[in-house]
């Protein structure tokens, strides 16, 4: 019995972390099924228009295993993004609508979810890509429903991660489907990342959502609540600090930053939160009031629901062991 082959296509400017990073996954887990005298669960294959090599965005020389358009229908399909999704790609359009179909698994990390839309793929379907394209995504493909915010979104056989390592997340989440959550544990714990964040964790941080909003008022609102985390950040008094009456507030800062202003409070103070327990010793009392929250069993429940573990166990995963003492 031969593994089910996973196709990935290859094209000019591909981003090589949107390969590598999945693939370094799922041959992981054929090394993980090997170990213990099992069958590989994926036949991994690459392809390029015509099976020339590509050169990737940050100058690596891709060497294809063949053609595109000689490949039968694979029954798995992973499509990068980078800078290449921003020129036509007409070989590899062409084969996704005609090939894609019949495969029972389509996935797409970072911008590669351009290629599924323009190969008519998601259509009616709820898709995700690198935050900083999710609007040009929407405004070009209005029948997709961009979700802006998770990590990676699954819509029936079709799977869409965002920015490049949230690839890495989707690969990790497709083995523990195949595989079991042991397996994707231990190739985790091997690439040094968490076993996998929740498809609903967001994809950037609030820092880099600072930078968001066009007009000058809210970009300032934005900073500040990053710098106030434990301040007074209800809606009338964020309204009242930037000039707005709390209706027009609400309604500016969503359009403008992609969510709303309670939603983008709850993430800058989680993210806060995150910060002071990997890199200082604070307490988890000092750092759920310092950080907004108010009590310890709050900052909790927050972890909880986006992260999927307490701060006492996120603190004992993440923050750097100190070196031994010497002398």
């Amino acid at each position: 019995m031969t593994a089910p082959t996973l196709l990935i296509p290859l094209f000019p400017q591909v981003q090589s972390l949107d390969v590598t990073g999945p693939l370094e996954v799922f041959t992981g887990a054929n090394a993980y099924c090997a170990s213990r005298g099992r069958l590989p669960l994926y036949d991994i294959r690459t392809a390029s228009p015509g099976g020339a090599p590509v050169r990737t965005s940050s100058g690596l020389l891709l060497t294809p295993d063949a053609a595109l358009e000689a490949v039968p229908v694979p029954e798995m399909v992973l499509v990068p993004g980078g800078e290449g999704t921003r020129s036509p790609q007409p070989e590899v359009v062409a084969w996704l609508a005609a090939c894609a179909p019949s495969a029972r698994r389509v996935m797409s990390v970072c911008t590669g979810a351009f290629l599924l839309a323009e190969a008519g793929l998601l259509s009616g379907r709820r898709a995700t890509t690198h935050w900083a394209r999710c609007a040009a995504l929407a405004e070009r493909f209005p029948d997709v429903d961009v979700a802006a915010e998770p990590v990676y979104v699954r819509d029936g056989k079709f799977i869409s991660s965002a920015g490049v390592t949230a690839g890495i997340d989707l690969a990790l989440a497709v083995v523990e489907e195949d595989a079991g959550r042991e397996a994707a544990l231990i190739i985790a714990r091997h690439l040094v990342v968490f076993l996998r964040r929740p498809g609903d964790q967001a994809q950037f941080s609030n820092q880099l959502a600072a930078q968001a909003a066009r007009r000058e008022p809210l970009r300032e609102i934005q900073q500040w609540i990053v710098e106030n985390p434990a301040a007074d950040l209800s809606v009338e008094a964020l309204a009242e600090r930037a000039g707005f009456s709390p209706r027009q507030f609400a309604r500016a800062f969503t359009t403008e930053v992609g969510m709303p202003p309670g939603r983008y409070v709850a993430r800058t103070r989680l993210e806060a939160a995150r910060r002071l327990l990997e890199d200082t010793g604070a307490g988890i009392e000092e750092t759920a009031r310092s950080c907004g929250f108010g009590t310890p069993e709050a900052m909790r429940r927050a972890f909880l629901r986006a992260l999927g573990v307490g701060p006492s166990e996120y603190r004992r995963r993440f923050r750097p062991r100190q070196p031994a003492a010497t002398g």
